[in-house]
């Protein structure tokens, strides 16, 4: 109702979270229960209460996305993102989990989400980032990869970062990383990844991982920057940038 949506502008940030979360786990609950629905109906008329749980599913996932929509709009980092083609639920998750006074570079938001290949997660530690927001930022990477629209700003650049990686890779460019994986974990015989590795070559799907964690902190980067420049204040420049001079800028878009 218009009063739901008037009241979800001032859920707290936790309740976010929760939300968000709750969302996924819906969605979860109705592919299981749709996935229950065309198995039987190979066989058998599906149940009516389990056609309606599955009913009730899908309507309960669209008012929540409905409410973290609302939530979002008071949120302006999260009304950019939701302009350059993120969805709703994405771009609260974000907001929620994101706290920028405690972001002063991008980096921290790369650490907290999971995405910088230097954290090792030791046995017997916490885990060093928020596995709430790496998955996240998983789902966001697949939206990229996914879009139906290849104009889209960051599908473009996922897919020119795809076409960079999958040309070093068939140059054997990654041949230490193969050898890595080769020797630190063990790979089933007769598999396409092993033999991949075995050439010296990342196979298809480590390739197009390693795109996708490339747009996706593009993407992280982007927000950050426009997070503080809404807020007043001035981004630090990545270090590439400031201090070696050898990185290429790329501006965040509808900004």
């Amino acid at each position: 109702s218009r009063d739901l949506l008037r009241a979800a502008t001032t859920l707290s940030v936790k309740e976010a979270r929760y939300l968000v979360n709750s969302y996924y786990a819906m969605q979860e609950c109705r592919k299981a229960a749709g996935n229950q629905i065309n198995a039987l109906s190979l066989t058998i008329q599906p149940h009516t209460v389990i056609a309606w749980l599955h009913s009730q599913n899908v309507i309960v996932e669209k008012q929540i996305k409905r409410a973290l929509d609302a939530w979002s709009d008071s949120i302006p980092v999260a009304r950019w993102a939701k302009r350059v083609g993120i969805g709703p639920v994405i771009a609260a998750g974000l907001a929620a989990h994101i706290d920028m006074a405690r972001c002063p570079t991008v980096g921290h938001i790369w650490r907290f989400a999971g995405l910088d290949p230097t954290q090792e997660w030791e046995k017997g530690t916490r885990c060093p980032w928020n596995a709430d927001l790496k998955a996240l930022c998983s789902k966001l990477g697949e939206s990229f990869v996914r879009s139906g629209n290849d104009s889209d700003f960051y599908r473009r650049l996922y897919l020119q970062r795809h076409a960079q990686e999958a040309a070093a890779n068939d140059a054997g460019k990654f041949a230490d990383q193969a050898q890595r994986q080769l020797e630190h974990f063990k790979l089933a015989r007769n598999t396409d990844a092993r033999a991949s590795y075995s050439q010296g070559k990342l196979p298809p799907a480590h390739v197009q991982a390693r795109a996708k964690r490339w747009v996706v902190k593009l993407f992280l980067s982007h927000y950050h920057e426009v997070a503080l420049r809404l807020a007043g204040q001035e981004p630090v420049k990545p270090f590439g940038i400031e201090i070696l001079n050898g990185a290429h800028y790329i501006a965040p878009p509808n900004f």
